[in-house]
């Protein structure tokens, strides 16, 4: 029963079927946030949305009949379960937050999706070095923040008048937005030499170091191709040398049973 259950689970039709669901069910959960159509189908919605969970539910109790133990040792089984698990949760009084994290489950079409899957692990093998660059990065800001708290605090308060704020300026202005116009523009009609602090600061946080982590990250997905590579490769070729081995061990088995003759065809006895 259990090798029966484990082909089924296993079978892409099954897979495909799973990601179909997840797929409806997130669109299910889009029109919920649609008064309208909560007015007029709202039964509806909210009976299919309580369907897919049904699935959900038993697809994950399938899993752990078919693999027992074994399911807690994927990551993306574990992943699956507590996706699943909150959803479970009674939506009501402290926990009426979960009901807006049911939303969750879509990101069950990454541990579906093969290409998906190496994505986040790509990402997941860059974090290490990642935090070096966090790290970098944070000392920028914080050196930054010090000192435009200091250099443009007292005259512009809203932007530079504490620490906390100073950083969340800089950060607006790492990302771009309304950098010049909205802040250094009128920080250098008061201090005309502003520039010289704004401007290398853009080109150290959001041309260097950004495009560092951007590198991490790319390098990252890019070793973890390569491995599945390797890995298929080295599948490849232990078929080969198994069929190739097959093909010897044929051949040896068969030559001992044909007999030899000489070029006219005629059998050769040997005494």
């Amino acid at each position: 029963m259990r090798a029966t259950l484990t082909s089924w689970l296993e079978r892409p039709a099954t897979r495909n079927f799973v990601i179909g669901v997840i797929i409806f069910n997130a669109i299910l959960l889009g029109l919920e946030t649609y008064p309208a159509v909560m007015y007029r189908m709202g039964g509806l919605i909210i009976a299919l949305d309580y369907a897919c969970l049904t699935i959900f539910v038993i697809e994950i109790t399938a899993k752990l009949i078919a693999y027992r133990f074994r399911f807690f040792r994927g990551p993306w089984n574990i992943f699956d379960f507590v996706i699943v698990g909150i959803a479970l949760v009674p939506a009501a009084h402290a926990f009426s937050v979960l009901r807006a994290l049911r939303i969750l489950r879509v990101l069950r079409v990454i541990s579906v999706l093969p290409r998906l899957r190496r994505v986040v692990e790509g990402f997941i093998s860059a974090l290490p070095g990642m935090g070096s660059v966090f790290l970098l990065m944070g000392l920028v800001f914080y050196i930054g923040a010090v000192m435009s708290t200091k250099l443009y605090g007292e005259s512009f308060p809203e932007w530079f008048g504490s620490l906390g704020r100073s950083l969340y300026s800089l950060f607006q202005i790492m990302t771009l937005e309304s950098w010049s116009m909205g802040i250094v523009r009128p920080v250098m009609q008061e201090y005309p030499g502003a520039w010289l602090f704004f401007v290398p600061f853009i080109l150290l946080t959001t041309f260097a170091v950004v495009n560092l982590l951007v590198g991490l990250i790319v390098n990252s997905m890019q070793d973890a191709h390569h491995e599945e590579d390797v890995e298929k490769t080295d599948a490849y070729r232990d078929e080969v040398l198994s069929r190739l081995e097959e093909i010897d061990r044929y051949l040896k088995a068969n030559q001992q049973k044909v007999p030899v003759q000489d070029s006219e065809g005629r059998p050769i006895t040997t005494s």
